[in-house]
Order: C-alpha cells, then sequence, then structure tokens
C-alpha cells in the first residue's frame, strides 16, 4: 500500500482534483482510498437520526451498517487528534491513499496550487512537495503539470508515492 498527499490552500480546487483523479485510478485497475483532514467540526450522520442520538448520548463510537455500505463514528471526548499514522492503520488494504490536509505530517505531497485563488506557494516550506500540480507557470525545479491534465497529475502521484510504512517512519521519527 502506497501513500501520497495533496496540499494546498483552501479553495486551490484539492477536492474537485481528487474525485477526477478517482475515477482515472479506477480504470487503471488501481484501488483508492482517501483520507480527508477537516479543520473544524463536521458531522458525518444527520441530526436527530439513531446514530446521531447514539452519539451525542455518549457513545464512544456507532458503527452504522446496511447492505451498500458501513461507517465508523468515534468520538474523541477531548482526547488528541489522531495523527497521520494512527489512521492509516485503520484503513483496508488499497493500491493507493491519497490523504488530503495533514499538511505538518512528513508524508510526500502533490502541492495544488491556482493562481487565481491569490495564495503562495507552500513548497519553498515544506520539504514534503515532491512536485506541484497548477494553472499557472512556475519556477522551480518541482515537477509540475497543469491541473487539468489529469493523465499527467495521476502519473506525478503515482511517482511521488511512497510505501505506508515510510510514511509511518517518517512520522514516527518526528515526534
Amino acid at each position: 500500500m502506497k501513500v501520497i498527499g495533496l496540499a494546498g490552500w483552501s479553495g486551490a480546487g484539492k477536492t474537485t482534483l481528487l474525485t477526477r483523479l478517482i475515477p482515472h485510478f479506477n480504470a487503471q485497475g488501481l484501488r483508492v482510498s482517501v483520507i480527508k483532514h477537516a479543520h473544524h467540526q463536521f458531522d458525518v450522520d444527520v441530526p436527530g437520526k439513531d446514530s446521531w442520538r447514539h452519539r451525542e448520548a455518549g457513545a464512544a463510537e456507532v458503527l452504522v451498517a446496511s447492505s451498500n455500505r458501513w461507517a465508523l463514528i468515534h468520538e474523541l471526548r477531548g482526547a488528541a487528534e489522531p495523527r497521520l499514522p494512527e489512521l492509516l492503520s485503520k484503513l483496508s488494504a488499497v493500491d493507493l491513499v491519497v490523504v488530503e490536509g495533514f499538511k505538518r505530517e512528513p508524508h510526500r505531497k502533490i502541492e495544488v496550487h491556482r493562481g487565481g485563488n491569490g495564495k503562495p506557494l507552500l513548497f519553498p516550506d515544506d520539504p514534503g512537495i515532491f512536485g506541484i500540480a497548477t494553472d499557472i507557470a512556475i519556477e522551480t525545479r518541482l515537477p509540475t503539470v497543469h491541473l487539468d491534465n489529469i493523465p499527467a497529475v495521476a502519473a506525478l502521484l503515482l511517482r511521488a508515492a511512497m510505501p505506508v510504512e515510510e510514511a509511518v517512519a517518517k512520522s514516527a521519527a518526528m515526534r
């Protein structure tokens, strides 16, 4: 199992790019999972529904299952936010895990940069950035590809992806 990150400012198009990359990878026969970091309180179940009520009542975990999918909701209840290695260990084995967010973790990342966003580039300050997917010309020695060239972005992600064990070891060395 390999892991690669997508990093960039809000509004750069990370999620949009990822929703275009996943079908491309699937068409190549690759199984892809995603870990998405949220910077705010979020909910995956509907307020008022049974699973929400169980969680609100104080359940540490709520697992919801149907014939179509299952989801596990784990409430931290004041505990520290889990680091990326812990979250990676919870996933089933796939070919590629794409991490959206977790900028401070040391795994390899592709920066998603949109010129019209008006934000500075991340790569000069993040040694984990392996390449850039952008809609403008950038002077750098890093590999760059255009955001709309999905085959080129996919190839860059696969080239930069690192074994999960290596990402976990790099994260452990940071502590």
